[in-house]
């Protein structure tokens, strides 16, 4: 109760904060402007008349394309001089919109150079801002399948000019924010389907990337077939925005929708180590003119004063991308003498605990990550019972990515959830459970059947179970130990399905992970009708031995008909092979005994190591979270797979014997691999997100880790 009293009250003082800001603004006008448009002329009757009777003739019958875009072109001509007005009309803007989008690029170059000085107050313009979108898009859509010509940098170059002396009005407003972003984006040349990334961050992706074991993978690197770029435009215009706005920098990297533009200015210079040494330092408060790297950056900045700007819901968004991108020497540099000797404080507060958790996840080197759990390691049970898991998770992530201290974090996340005369089989039930369990009385604590397992406690133990056996074998314990009641709660919760997946994938001996399959009898059948179950059903056959495969596919022989109608249903049909259980059960007992001979016989044959760090390590992001799609590779277990059935058809071919069998085998593997990449995208939960115009990103309510 007193931390929710000690929340409740920085909440507050952060809203008095911000009122005594907005007071100020009151009070000095001129201090910040205000980001709206002020429009005094509409539109008159005749003309829009005109364009409501060009509207008609569009949705009618005018499909030839040589004569819409004469119409188009003709109608653009009529909107000279009167840009600003017929743009932020909120009935003829979206005929305005259909023009842009069917003119022809010459015609869409000509209309933005005529309303280029009008630009900035379009811009800001709720209805005039979706036509200043809607002309990117189209001159982005003839980029991406024509080369640029001098005509279209001239437009945008004008644009830049036009907008880089208005930089403040655009970037406080809200619909401002969102074209400034867009015209960044176009002259880096992000292809229109990875425009949204830019504009809203969603929260599952960013925990995916910070959750990964493998090196975080760059906005840059997801551009790999990015369109023709504008470089120098883009740099042109990045350094005229700061210089114009430096005057009202203090404010704008705490303002919710300027912090928005200067996170995508970030993202897109990802990489160009120059420039970003160039815009961080001014970021943190550094004057443009003060700005010359010589290894001492922050010595100009008040550490002080970035650390009490971290707390600020606007900045510490700002601050979590500059250490994604920031250059190693700079991180270095901003680790050392920002956040060293802060971090336990930092991390308790419900705005910069997720600064904290970009820090970990972006760490170069061992000897960061060990500074950290200096800090942090001995903090454990202090970070969950504050509600401040997802730096405990981030931490464990980022000790598997650089393969450092993995027993030491195992260990204090074991400490933190378990009495000091406890019993280890308590750990995984508490970790299900975190926010329950440290928030009711700890000796008289049982399990609370029908209740969601925590989100955060189930990725950490995916992340656990992807580390060496020797540091989780009190994990491995605690989980085989349980009920099995409670084994079938955890199947059938999402993200408890995906911790049982995490261990039957894991390098625990085929005795422990036989013996978790085993309580879940009798159940396959029911866990195979829901999608998450489905795959779990699909890995637990994989793990375990012939006679605990029949009784799989006993259960799923039983509801085969209704499985057959359900989305995934077919495919682990076909992976068990229960058309031929059910026809001709000795040949499939057959069939099964000789692919884990094979199996058997290849890992003695060619020695494959399962506790090899190279191969299990490596894993994707945790499957509870959307990731961003990057180049497929294959598992462990496909490789495996793959390996062991090239072994079996040359088996086959040697001995000239159960060929037939053999072929038919193939073809229904070949069914398994080619569903494989519908089974690896169906994982991924639906979510619903919100895109409250750009409010989702900056502005969105922390939610207590």
């Amino acid at each position: 109760m007193k931390e929710r009293r000690n929340e409740r009250k920085e909440r507050k003082n952060v809203r008095n904060h911000w009122k005594e800001g907005f007071s100020k603004v009151k009070e000095n006008p001129a201090s910040l402007p205000s980001g709206k448009s002020s429009l005094s002329k509409r539109v008159d009757p005749e003309t829009s008349k005109y364009f409501l009777e060009i509207s008609s003739l569009l949705e009618g019958n005018v499909n030839d394309l040589e004569e819409r875009s004469v119409l188009c072109g003709n109608a653009l001509e009529e909107t000279r001089g009167k840009e600003l007005q017929i743009a932020s009309d909120k009935i003829l803007s979206h005929v305005l919109e259909i023009l842009l989008q069917s003119c022809s690029v010459d015609q869409l170059c000509s209309f933005l150079l005529s309303c280029a000085n009008d630009f900035p107050s379009i811009a800001i313009d709720q209805s005039g801002s979706h036509v200043a979108e809607t002309a990117f898009k189209a001159l982005a859509l003839y980029i991406q399948y024509n080369n640029a010509d001098s005509a279209i940098e001239q437009v945008l170059r004008k644009i830049c000019q036009v907008v880089m002396g208005n930089t403040v009005d655009v970037m406080c407003s809200s619909y401002g924010s969102h074209v400034m972003r867009s015209l960044l984006c176009l002259l880096k040349g992000v292809p229109l389907d990875f425009l949204e990334n830019f504009h809203v961050t969603k929260s599952a992706t960013v925990l995916a990337e910070r959750l990964k074991s493998s090196s975080r993978k760059s906005d840059g690197e997801h551009l790999a077939q990015m369109q023709q770029s504008f470089p120098d435009l883009l740099k042109f215009l990045v350094r005229g925005m700061l210089s114009n706005a430096s005057e009202h920098m203090e404010t704008l990297r705490v303002h919710n929708f300027g912090t928005l533009v200067l996170q995508t200015v970030l993202k897109l210079l990802e990489g160009d180590d120059e420039e970003l040494l160039h815009i961080i330092p001014i970021l943190l408060g550094c004057n443009a003119r003060d700005v010359t790297w010589e290894g001492e950056i922050l010595s100009i900045v008040s550490s002080q004063t970035v650390l009490g700007l971290i707390k600020d819901p606007a900045f510490s968004h700002l601050m979590e991308v500059i250490l994604e991108v920031a250059p190693d020497s700079l991180y270095s540099e901003i680790f050392t003498k920002v956040f060293r000797g802060s971090l336990f404080d930092l991390s308790c507060h419900q705005c910069s605990n997720f600064v904290v958790q970009a820090l970990a996840s972006s760490t170069r080197h061992q000897g960061q990550m060990s500074l950290l759990w200096e800090e942090l390691g001995p903090k454990f049970k202090e970070l969950l019972k504050l509600r401040k898991s997802g730096v405990v998770a981030c931490l464990l992530a980022g000790c598997l990515r650089l393969n450092t201290l993995e027993k030491e974090c195992c260990q204090a996340l074991a400490n933190a959830v378990c009495l000091e005369s406890g019993s280890t089989s308590c750990i995984i039930p508490r970790i299900f459970f975190l926010e329950n369990y440290f928030f009711e009385e700890k000796s008289n604590w049982n399990w609370p059947l029908g209740e969601r397992l925590s989100t955060l406690g189930c990725l950490m133990l995916q992340i656990i179970f992807r580390l060496p056996r020797e540091h989780t074998q009190q994990y491995t314990s605690s989980l085989t130990s349980m009920e099995s009641i409670h084994v079938l709660e955890t199947a059938k919760d999402a993200g408890g399905s995906r911790v049982i997946e995490a261990f039957l994938s894991s390098d625990a001996s085929v005795k422990q992970k036989q013996k978790i399959v085993s309580k879940l009898k009798g159940h396959f059948g029911e866990l195979a009708m829901h999608q998450s179950g489905c795959f779990t059903v699909e890995k637990c056959f994989s793990a375990v031995n012939v006679p605990l495969k029949e009784v799989i596919c006993s259960d799923l022989l039983s509801l085969q008909n209704e499985l057959s109608k359900t989305k995934h249903g077919p495919h682990l049909l076909r992976k068990c092979d229960v058309a031929r259980y059910s026809n001709k059960p000795d040949q499939w007992r057959s069939a099964q005994a000789s692919k884990e001979t094979t199996k058997k016989e290849f890992l003695d044959l060619f020695s494959f190591e399962t506790k090899s760090k190279n191969v299990n390590y490596k894993a994707a992001a945790p499957s509870g979270v959307k990731s961003p799609q990057g180049p497929k590779k294959k598992r462990k277990g496909d490789i495996m797979d793959s390996l062991i059935k090239d072994v079996e058809k040359s088996m086959a071919k040697v001995s000239g014997l159960g060929q037939k069998r053999h072929r038919s085998e193939d073809k229904d593997n070949k069914g398994a691999s080619d569903s494989l990449e519908y089974s690896s995208d169906s994982t991924k939960k639906k979510r619903k997100e919100r895109n409250n115009d750009g409010l989702s990103n900056s502005c969105r309510k922390r939610k207590v880790a």
